[in-house]
């Protein structure tokens, strides 16, 4: 199935409002993308499915109970600017927070939270360099191979964090790579919006002695 606006309303059950939030997403991306190359504009022209919807399949992988969210590498806001602006009308209280290091794309993100009034955050600076977060799910789309991100993870999850990482059709290599470091307990969930990838669920992981 290819998401199109009234597509992606129906599928993931939201009202005009935040469809409309998603309008003023989408536009801020075509006016920013020319400057900061934040996607190709090939995706661009397919936004609502190539982005908006494959980030908001993120969304139902959520626990219930989750109140903070953590995305790796932001860019242009996939899948972080996506979950915040679900949550705006699904689950108020979640914090999503952003984490980019390229100073550009956080102007740009930092201008979406405001516009969209959105219950987020970013931090200018790389993964590794601030203090744990402790964040209920982390997630990161295209930043790293698996075994860097449980790297990455480890610094800020607890003993219930689920981690979502979208992975294409290479993931079972980079599982086996992660496993000589990492015991990984997961779920390779196929996506919505492309047959040759997964979003990998992880619950536990720790490191091999």
């Amino acid at each position: 199935m290819r998401f199109n606006k009234a597509g992606f309303q129906e599928r993931f059950s939201v009202s005009r409002e935040t469809i409309a939030g998603f309008e003023a997403y989408e536009a801020l991306l075509k006016k920013w993308n020319p400057r900061i190359n934040l996607v190709s504009r090939t995706t661009l022209a397919e936004v609502w499915h190539r982005h908006f919807a494959d980030s908001a399949q993120l969304w139902d992988m959520m626990p219930e109970t989750a109140s903070s969210w953590l995305d790796f590498g932001s860019g242009a806001g996939f899948p972080a600017l996506v979950v915040a602006i679900l949550a705006k009308e699904k689950k108020s209280d979640l914090r999503v927070v952003l984490v980019e290091s390229d100073q550009r794309k956080c102007a740009f993100l930092i201008n979406v939270i405001a516009e969209l009034g959105l219950n987020a955050e970013v931090k200018a600076a790389r993964i590794e360099d601030i203090p744990p977060l402790d964040a209920d799910v982390i997630s990161a789309r295209a930043v790293a191979p698996l075994e860097k991100l449980l790297e990455l993870s480890a610094l800020h999850a607890h003993k219930s964090t689920v981690m979502l990482f979208p992975k294409g059709n290479s993931y079972e290599s980079e599982l086996t790579a992660a496993r000589k470091h990492w015991h990984i307990e997961h779920k390779a969930i196929p996506s919505l919006t492309d047959p040759n990838s997964v979003i990998l669920k992880i619950k536990e992981f720790k490191r091999a002695e």
